[in-house]
């Protein structure tokens, strides 16, 4: 995976390179990656004490 190193922020250049990184992904990589850190989030709010709503109310 490449890494960008600016001397300076450079919102322009951080977005252009991000998006070639992502171009660069096959579909099938896409969604894995994406599968991935929508687990880590959830992984997160979990542990932080965020539930479904559902799971709340029944324990009321």
């Amino acid at each position: 995976m490449p890494i960008l190193k600016l001397s300076k922020s450079n919102p322009n250049k951080e977005i252009e390179f991000e998006l070639n990184y992502l171009k660069s992904l096959t579909t099938k990589q896409r969604f894995e990656m994406m599968l991935k850190k929508t687990q880590e989030i959830c992984n997160i709010l979990k542990n932080r004490g965020y539930r479904k709503t559902s799971q709340i109310i029944k324990r009321a």
